[in-house]
């Protein structure tokens, strides 16, 4: 039987690890609320948010891996925090994901079982 928890993840459908994430939490009863976040980017409110619960810093939430993490240049040490969190709010594709919150803790599903850690 499935239960609503308070629990989100910020999810991909087209990325594995953010569908392995969602099956690995609906095989434990869990149906956390959905945020389709390259559809509804959050803010950098949100963002500042979502790091203080993982305990990362912005650099460590960038997709090094996509084309606009090059294009705009963000390999560069000297930006800002602030510079990297707007360049996520603008381009929410390189924003690490699976990201599963509860409880304001916050874990990467990279891999997915990480998600698992909030249940305990």
């Amino acid at each position: 039987m499935k239960h609503k928890t308070m629990m989100a993840l910020y999810h991909n459908p087209r990325c594995s690890k953010s569908r392995d994430a969602l099956n690995l939490l609906r095989e434990q009863g869990i149906e956390p609320e959905i945020i389709l976040y390259l559809e509804t980017p959050p803010d950098a409110k949100t963002l500042k948010s979502l790091l203080t619960a993982l305990g990362i810093s912005p650099r460590e939430l960038l997709r090094k891996g996509e084309d606009d993490y090059k294009t705009l240049g963000l390999a560069d040490t000297t930006l800002s925090d602030s510079a990297l969190i707007n360049a996520m709010v603008a381009h929410p594709k390189l924003i690490e994901r699976p990201i599963a919150i509860k409880d304001g803790k916050a874990v990467i599903g990279r891999p997915p079982e990480n998600v698992l850690q909030l249940l305990a």
